[in-house]
C-alpha cells in the first residue's frame, strides 16, 4: 500500500477554504464588537453626564433658589393684594362709621401734626451734629428705596392692630 498525500481544497477555485471563512467571521465579529463598544461608550457618556448633573451641587442649589424665589414672589404678590384689599376695606369701614365732625377734626389735627413735624424736623436739622444727619439721611434713602416692603409691613401692622382690637372688644 502506498501512502498518498491528502488533497487540499486550496487549489480548487469553487470551494471556500476554511481559512477565508474564519477570516470573514472574524471581520464581522470584530465589526460587531467595535459597534457594541461604540454604543457602550455613548451610553457610558450619557450616564456620566447624567451623574455629573446630579452631583453639580451649585447648579442644583441655584435651581432650588430660583424656584423658592419664584414661589416667594408669588406669595408676596398674593399677600400684597390681600393686604391692599383689607386695608381699603378697613379704611372704608372707618370712613363709614366715623361721624363727619370727627373726620373734620381728624383732618385738622393731622394738618397741625404735619406742620409741627415739619417745624421739629427743621429744628432737628439745624441743631443735630453732622454724623447724625448723615445717618438720618441714609435711613430716609433706605426707606425710599424700599417703599413697598415698608407699606406692606405697615399694612400688616395696621391690620394686626385692628384684628387685636376687635378680638379684645368681643371678649
Amino acid at each position: 500500500m502506498t501512502k498518498s498525500k491528502p488533497q487540499t481544497n486550496e487549489s480548487s477555485p469553487t470551494t471556500k477554504s476554511p481559512k477565508s471563512t474564519s477570516e470573514s467571521t472574524a471581520k464581522s465579529t470584530t465589526e460587531e464588537l467595535r459597534a457594541k463598544a461604540e454604543e457602550t461608550r455613548e451610553e457610558l457618556g450619557e450616564t456620566v453626564q447624567s451623574l455629573a448633573e446630579k452631583t453639580d451641587v451649585k447648579a442644583r442649589a441655584q435651581e432650588k433658589a430660583m424656584a423658592a424665589r419664584q414661589q416667594l414672589d408669588e406669595k408676596t404678590a398674593q399677600a400684597r393684594t390681600q393686604l391692599q384689599e383689607k386695608a381699603a376695606h378697613a379704611a372704608h369701614l372707618v370712613r363709614e362709621k366715623t361721624p363727619e365732625p370727627v373726620r373734620a377734626k381728624a383732618v385738622a389735627t393731622s394738618e397741625q401734626i404735619r406742620d409741627k413735624a415739619t417745624q421739629v424736623g427743621q429744628l432737628a436739622r439745624d441743631k443735630a451734629p453732622e454724623p447724625v444727619l448723615e445717618k438720618a439721611s441714609q435711613g430716609v434713602d433706605l426707606a425710599r428705596a424700599n417703599r413697598t416692603p415698608l407699606f406692606v409691613a405697615t399694612g400688616v401692622l395696621v391690620v394686626t392692630l385692628l384684628v387685636a382690637r376687635r378680638v379684645r372688644r368681643s371678649r
